[in-house]
């Protein structure tokens, strides 16, 4: 029988354990690039099988939150250069998470005070961190113009190069979370009447060209992709036909051949029933490794493995105040609870101050 500590290869990326630590936005870069602190966050969590990084914006009208991290500048690569020189010399593997927020960001952070961009001119009814403790209302967005999704998916493979000349293992696309490539995916906002708008097939085509970009310039076997196909966040609101959408897209993925899927079944941080969705079907439809995410806890987390529903686990939160959480698992720890004032934004208090749990070996 499998089990959630057995090594395993996705793709041309090998695991020692099946433990991944999910992306979580904590809001400490300065001037969009990591920090010193950065790099002793992650370099602590390196016992994870894999660690999938914060959501990092492939260029800068990306961004949607304050002190979020890019992968656009050269100064950014030299600075994740030294994230992830740690995370292996720890003996851990690490990919960056590809970001563009789409409508879900400010004026304020934008280039120029522009308007952000998106599938569509509707504005998402939700709020987001201008600042420190500044929760605000997303600004309407302009729909991007045929025109400009060759540069948008020549932004994500230039990010995916950027990723590996800064020594990561592999990419995620964020396709996830009513993000940008999201509201392209889901008829709740895509009001496009172009070829990447209407039909499935048109609205699944910018995800599927990206990713078939991506992985052609730095190899499918490292090359993944993050889906939430029901999740309300961001006020992405649900497609009319979620399951034909996704088993669709993982059809056209399939050959591909890329590294892993992770999925965020349910609600993202919510519910993992708030709506139907048949996710063993979707997976029957892509024949890489599946990692599955949200609300996993031990016991979960180690049937989906032992039952074959999952070859990997993505935990987030616990991850926070957990930095140990892969022999917390293995020797059946408690886990500790994080400090939620400090997820976004601050410095080394929850976040780099969480003890290891002591291990009390027969």
């Amino acid at each position: 029988m499998t089990t959630l500590f057995d090594p395993v290869r996705f793709g041309d990326i090998q695991l020692a354990n099946r433990v991944v630590m999910a992306p979580l936005t904590r809001n400490r870069a300065t001037q969009q690039t990591p920090q010193a602190l950065h790099v002793e966050y992650y370099r602590q969590r390196a016992g994870a099988g894999l660690i999938i990084t914060e959501a990092t914006q492939i260029r800068p009208d990306g961004q949607g939150y304050f002190d979020t991290p890019g992968i656009h500048s050269p100064e950014q690569v030299a600075a994740w250069k030294q994230v992830t020189d740690a995370v292996h010399a720890a003996g851990g593997r690490i990919v960056v998470q590809l970001w563009h927020v789409g409508r879900i960001s400010l004026k304020s952070l934008q280039p120029g005070g522009q308007q952000p961009v998106s599938s569509t001119h509707r504005a998402a009814k939700t709020r987001t961190y201008a600042a420190y403790g500044e929760l605000v209302p997303t600004d309407a967005p302009r729909a991007l113009e045929t025109h400009e999704l060759p540069q948008l998916i020549a932004d994500y493979v230039q990010a995916a190069k950027n990723a590996m000349a800064a020594g990561f293992d592999g990419v995620e696309v964020h396709a996830a979370n009513g993000y940008l490539l999201d509201q392209f995916l889901r008829d709740s906002a895509n009001d496009r009447s172009d070829e990447y708008g209407g039909s499935i097939e048109n609205r699944a085509r910018l995800l599927i060209e990206v990713m078939t970009a991506v992985a052609g310039a730095i190899g499918a076997g490292r090359t993944a992709l993050r889906l939430s196909p029901v999740t309300p966040s961001n006020d992405i609101g649900q497609d009319s036909n979620p399951q034909a959408l996704f088993n669709y897209v993982a059809e056209q993925l399939s050959p591909l051949k890329l590294a892993f899927l992770e999925v965020v079944e349910g609600a993202t941080g919510g519910p993992r029933d708030n709506a139907p969705f048949d996710y063993a079907a979707l997976r029957r439809r892509f024949s890489g490794s599946y990692i599955a995410n949200n609300g996993y806890d031990r016991a979960l987390a180690l049937d989906a493995v032992a039952s074959g529903r999952a070859d990997a686990v993505a935990i987030g939160r616990p991850f926070i105040a957990n930095p140990d959480l892969v022999e917390r698992i293995r020797h059946d720890l408690p886990w500790a609870a994080p400090q939620k004032e400090s997820f976004y934004g601050g410095g080394a208090e929850g976040y780099t101050d969480y003890p290891a749990a002591e291990l009390k070996r027969a």
